[in-house]
Order: structure tokens, then C-alpha cells, then sequence
């Protein structure tokens, strides 16, 4: 879709300093960190990262977008939640690049309906759609007192 066809309901913005080693802070002050890089490829930690604010962000979004799908398709989203698993890493050409697992825990439905409704958020989120292509997005459901489950 042509960016200058979409009609914008809603931008924001921040601002980054220090890179890993500094912070970031939203245009209106509402979010206002600290960063430093993760434990894993040895920073110090104890601070916030980018992957952490990438996951919070895509486990916001794609539960939104789970919860309007759902409801179209008359599935049960109560107590449900979605969590996103950011992998940083590198490819074989030694670039870094970045991975997500997303696992959508729906209690009160069965594994064919939170599968449905997984797959069709997947194609209605606006962050599924702006990784698609880009970085290896997977997917899984938990549902009822199932334990998760890929979705195809």
C-alpha cells in the first residue's frame, strides 16, 4: 500500500540518545528510559532494551488486532493474552537481525478457534504486517488447558 493512500489516524513519536548505552523518550514524556544493552551478548542489563520495547509493542498491537478478529468470529478472548518472544541475533553473512515466537494463550476456546483467529490476526496486525518479509515471525496457540501449538 502506497503510504501517501493511507489515511493516518493516530502518530507519535521518539526520541533516542546514547544509542544501547543511553535512553529514549516519547514526544508527549509518557515514556521516558533508560537503555543499555542485554545480559545475553554481555551488556550489563538491568536496564531496558530495544527488543524489550519491540515485544511489548508487538504483543500490544497483535493482541488488539487477536481481540476485533475474535470478536467478529464469536471466540472467547476472555483472560487471554499474547506474548512476544524478540530473538536478537545474526545471520549467516554476519549481519544482525531480529526473530519473533508470538503465543496467544485463548482459555476459553479450543485449539481449532484460537488457530483461526491467530492466522487472521496475523494478516490484520499492523506490526505483522510491517515485519512480514523482513524478519521470521512464528506463531503458536495455547487453548483450553492445551499446551501451545504451532500454527501452519
Amino acid at each position: 500500500m502506497n503510504a501517501s493512500a493511507m489515511n493516518i489516524l493516530y502518530k507519535t513519536s521518539a526520541t533516542a540518545n546514547g544509542g544501547r548505552d543511553g535512553g529514549v523518550r516519547s514526544s508527549d514524556g509518557t515514556l521516558d528510559l533508560q537503555l543499555a544493552p542485554p545480559t545475553g551478548p554481555g551488556g550489563p542489563g538491568a536496564k531496558t532494551n530495544p527488543e524489550q520495547l519491540f515485544a511489548a509493542g508487538y504483543a500490544g498491537c497483535f493482541h488488539s488486532a487477536l481481540m476485533r478478529v475474535a470478536a467478529h468470529h464469536k471466540v472467547s478472548v476472555k483472560d487471554s493474552t499474547v506474548t512476544a518472544t524478540v530473538g536478537l541475533g545474526k545471520h549467516d553473512d554476519g549481519s544482525v537481525g531480529l526473530d519473533v515466537d508470538l503465543l496467544a494463550t485463548l482459555p476459553h476456546a479450543t485449539t481449532e478457534e484460537a488457530e483461526k483467529v491467530v492466522a487472521a490476526a496475523h494478516q490484520h496486525c499492523p506490526y505483522s504486517k510491517a515485519t512480514r518479509g523482513n524478519i521470521e515471525v512464528r506463531l503458536a496457540v495455547a487453548a483450553g488447558e492445551s499446551a501451545p501449538t504451532p500454527v501452519a
